[in-house]
Formats: C-alpha cells, structure tokens, sequence
C-alpha cells in the first residue's frame, strides 16, 4: 500500500489528532512512499532499528518513539545514530503514544486488561484509565505471581492492605500518580508500569496495594495488537520484534 493511505488510515482509527501529546503522533520520519514490510515495537530504539534493517522491512511502527516535549533538539549521539539509520535505509518511521494508549480495541490498557483476564467496569479519562474486577478475589502475593506468570516479569508490589484484592484500577507506563484517582473508585488494588518514592508511602497511606508491573511490560499489547489489525486489513507482512528492557 501506498504511505499515505496507512498515514490516513492509522489517523482515523486512532483518533491522534484528538489528543495534546507529549510528542508528534503519526509519520515521525518518512522513507519509503510504498509499505510493504513492518516492523512494530514498543520503543523506537537502535536495536529494534537494527533489526528493521536486517529484515529489510521499509517501515517502523512503534508506541515510543522521539521528538518528545522538552528534549534536547540537537540532532547529535544517539538521536543521530537512529535517525541516521532510518534515512539512510528509507525506513518509514510512525509512533502512536497516548491514541495507543487509549484506543478501546488496540490501546495499551485494552489489550493489557485482556491480556490478564480482567473484567472491565468503567473506563474513564478518554481510555487512559480502566477499572475492573478480578474472576476470583486474590491475596496481593497471589495476585503477583498470576501477574508474572502472564508478563513474564514479578511485579513489585507494595501492600497497602492485607484484605483479598477482587476491584482492580490500572493504567499502564508511567501512570503512578494515577493511584490517588484509583481511591476515588473504592477499589482494591492499583496496576502500572512505573513506580516513584512517594508510591510507597500513598499506597500505605491510602490502604491499596500497588503493583508496578513494568513500563515496558505493561506496554508491549497494544503495538502488538495494532500490528495484527494491519497485517490483516491490509494484507502487509507485519513482525512484533520485543526488544527486552526490564524497566
């Protein structure tokens, strides 16, 4: 297909001129007019461009990718080197942050919901904060193995209360200041990505266990999801490429 049919596609399923951002959405860096073969990650890394190249994809999308708000403008070190690598082999690059988030099918917090088997209550903030339940009321300690064993990764929990968790909030990424808002739904527990010094002490203080599961990991769904709907749709040969990162 053409780039600029997947530019106007991806625009309206995601709804990305909707959204103030902390960075441009949509074709960050152009290459080649024609996609043929994609790339997804959820970070717009050196490695994950490397592998785009080996496999002589032409286009990369991602959940991460650059020119984020209040950075460095100067095109030197690491932004050189991957924007060097996406120019010289006409890698088409688009990134998708908070519409991927949000979006009620391929969004991060829909796909990670799905994936851990939550049952979905109310969704709130424009998708980017969902509530839930759990099939079967939980120990926090139980809770965090079941989280492990799904994403491959132990959450670090921090154990506001000792009562069975069955209510659960959760945003994914960077969302712990999300967790005072979590109180305002009388739920049990609270799921992000990240975790920050004074989580611990408002988990305590405000009786909710907290578990911090990973940015990376509670980010890896909605990519993935978004890249099957295209290969789909669109007939395109489309790879999920995990670039591991335990933060």
């Amino acid at each position: 297909m053409e780039r600029i049919e997947l530019i106007r596609y991806l625009e309206q399923l995601l709804n990305s001129k909707d959204f103030k951002d902390y960075c441009p959405n949509g074709l960050q860096v152009e290459g080649n007019a024609t996609v043929k073969n994609i790339v997804t990650g959820v970070t717009a890394c050196q490695a994950l461009l490397e592998v785009a190249v080996a496999k002589k994809a032409d286009t990369v999308i991602v959940h991460h990718g650059y020119f984020w708000r209040g950075e460095e403008p100067c095109i030197v070190n690491t932004k050189y080197r991957r924007l060097a690598t996406l120019i010289k082999h006409d890698l088409n690059l688009f990134a998708y942050h908070l519409p991927l988030d949000a979006h009620p099918v391929y969004g991060n917090n829909a796909q990670l919901g799905k994936y851990l088997d939550f049952q979905v209550t109310n969704i709130a903030d424009a998708g980017l904060f969902y509530v839930g339940e759990l099939k079967k009321a939980q120990t926090a300690n139980e809770l965090q193995q079941y989280i492990a064993a799904r994403l491959q990764r132990v959450p670090q929990l921090i154990e506001g209360s000792n009562e069975k968790i069955k209510t659960i909030a959760w945003c994914t990424g960077s969302a712990q200041d999300f967790i005072e808002k979590a109180i305002d739904y009388n739920i049990d527990a609270y799921l992000s990505g990240e975790i920050s010094e004074r989580t611990f002490h408002l988990a305590k203080e405000l009786k909710l266990n907290y578990f911090a599961a990973g940015h990376h990991a509670t980010e890896r769904y909605g990519i993935q999801a978004l890249g099957e709907h295209i290969a789909t749709k669109f007939n395109l040969q489309v790879e999920f490429v995990d670039i591991n990162n335990p933060v």
